[in-house]
């Protein structure tokens, strides 16, 4: 299951994502709001890293409005490593080198189209190992 949030400044963008993903078979959980009223996003951000703490293996999203706030807050927590992306390459490289568990688009400086191709080059890709694993492991 894919779990994702946002904060205010993403919901249009998270809404058109889950109804892409819905499409595509991939089961979500939305964590996020529903509504345009302002939010604090490290709220969503710790309801997205719980999920993917309890399940090993499994991925998220946040979304706001620049990335940057909710990808600080995420990594505060033990076991993520949440990685802003805008584009696929970003997002391809995140998860073969850094194995990065959470992607974290910027909903403001990101088209959807942009953010469809992160989101299946996340998902689609492989963490690396090797060199990166020693890497990795060093973060904990």
């Amino acid at each position: 299951m894919l779990v994702i949030g946002n904060d205010h400044a993403a919901t249009a963008l998270k809404i058109n994502l889950l109804s892409w993903l819905s499409t595509k078979g991939i089961e979500t959980l939305n964590v996020g709001t529903d509504a345009d009223d302002s939010v604090d996003y490290p709220d969503f951000a710790k309801a997205v890293c719980a999920k993917v703490q309890e399940k090993e293996g499994s991925l998220g999203i946040l979304m706001c409005g620049s990335g940057n706030g909710i990808a600080i807050a995420a990594n505060k927590h033990k076991g993520i490593r949440a990685a802003i992306c805008w584009d696929k390459e970003l997002a391809a490289l995140a998860r073969q080198h850094n194995n990065a568990n959470i992607l974290v688009l910027p909903a403001r400086f990101i088209d959807e189209e942009t953010a469809k191709a992160c989101i299946e080059t996340f998902l689609n890709t492989e963490f690396e190992g090797g060199r990166h694993e020693r890497r990795v492991n060093k973060i904990e």
